[in-house]
């Protein structure tokens, strides 16, 4: 038998640095995805599709995002199992329990409310450990497996939880982090045959068994594998034999990080073609790491370059961690031609420029490379 192991949806999300436009076509990714898997799922012949938690972004999503969400999914030929994570607990304000969900929610669609194991036909049932606030105070999940018994004969069992697990994020919160051990104690004892966990955002293996699906769409640049959903599929006549686990990628967006030296014009040039090479650059979002010390004329073709890549881009961030400096040079305003007060005002920039305010310095940077594009220096 198969199903399609997916999480982290957050539907409703939204990111700073995108702007009107960038964020609605952010917004119909997310929310086509859902089509895309649904189609896999179908194609791959899955009897189901368990989502490790984290469907919407907040409790507080709009009836339009449950209504388009809950749409691509209505019409499937299998059940899709529902569960409450930490951005959308099934607490007093919970979404799940709201008119816009339950008006919206199709009969296929089936939220894991409470610990008791779900039928999804004879010889196969779904168990989740749904989240009933932000903040659990214990091991959810191992709460949930420590309390069942082992699973009848012939009977395929998948278990869904939300968090970190201690041996994949050691620096998580030690009360609710998700214990390693207590999984492998189930899964040994039959309790379960397959765990499902959502939270983290890229395509992991914690263990035999046990794996985070990731994201189906990316969020974040620290992300080192998302877009991808699971495709598991275990051998109900041997259920001692491993599960086959299969990635499909699905995502259409990517969060590119470009880390670069720029010394001089030539650095720029090369900048130029890396970005001009990235495909989909429409539903790229690119976070750039610059280092080095560029002339005001090589820092005006910068300038020009940056102004290209925003247009063409979803968006072009900078990194906190980001170190470019203008060293302004005789040959950036040998040829201008400025004498009397414009020269004058050249050479204070200059010594702003090279001065140890770095805010005073940037500005007069950022002036003296204005002076050179406006005068038609710019590479």
């Amino acid at each position: 038998m198969r199903f399609l192991h997916t999480a982290d949806w957050q539907l409703g999300m939204s990111r700073r640095f995108l702007d009107r436009e960038r964020q609605g076509q952010f917004d119909a990714a997310r929310r086509d995805v859902l089509g895309t898997l649904g189609r896999l799922a179908v194609s791959e012949g899955c009897e189901a599709i368990v989502v490790g938690g984290d469907v919407f972004e907040t409790n507080a999503e709009s009836a339009r995002t449950v209504r388009q969400a809950l749409e691509k999914l209505r019409g499937l030929p299998l059940k899709v199992f529902l569960l409450p994570g930490n951005h959308d607990p099934l607490n007093a304000a919970s979404i799940w329990d709201a008119d816009r969900f339950r008006e919206a929610c199709p009969d296929n669609v089936v939220v894991l409310r409470d610990e008791k194991p779900v039928e999804v036909r004879p010889g196969f049932e779904v168990v989740g450990a749904p989240w009933r606030s932000k903040r659990p105070t214990s091991d959810l999940l191992g709460d949930v497996l420590a309390g069942l018994e082992p699973a009848p004969p012939g009977v395929v069992r998948v278990a869904v939880g939300h968090g970190a697990v201690d041996a994949v994020a050691p620096q998580a919160d030690p009360v609710a982090a998700i214990r390693l051990a207590g999984v492998r104690a189930a899964l040994a004892a039959g309790k379960a045959h397959y765990v499902a966990l959502g939270d983290r955002h890229s395509t992991t293996e914690v263990a035999p068994r046990v794996w985070y699906s990731g994201a189906p769409e990316p969020t974040a640049f620290v992300e080192s594998d998302p877009g991808n959903v699971l495709v598991v599929e275990i051998d109900e006549a041997d259920l001692s034999r491993p599960p086959v686990v299969t990635a499909h990628r699905v995502a259409t967006w990517r969060f590119e990080s470009v880390e670069w030296e720029l010394r001089g014009g030539a650095d720029v040039t090369r900048l130029r073609e890396h970005l001009t090479a990235l495909p989909d650059k429409e539903r790229t979002i690119v976070k750039l790491l610059l280092s080095g010390a560029l002339s005001v004329t090589d820092k005006a073709s910068y300038d020009d370059l940056r102004r290209t890549a925003e247009d063409l881009f979803a968006a072009v961030v900078d990194s906190s961690r980001s170190r470019l400096d203008v060293r302004p040079d005789d040959a950036d305003f040998s040829s201008l031609g400025l004498s009397g007060f414009a020269a004058r005002a050249v050479e204070d920039l200059r010594a702003a420029a090279a001065g140890a305010d770095e805010e005073a310095a940037r500005r007069a940077s950022d002036a003296l490379a204005l002076l050179v594009t406006l005068s038609g220096r710019a590479s």
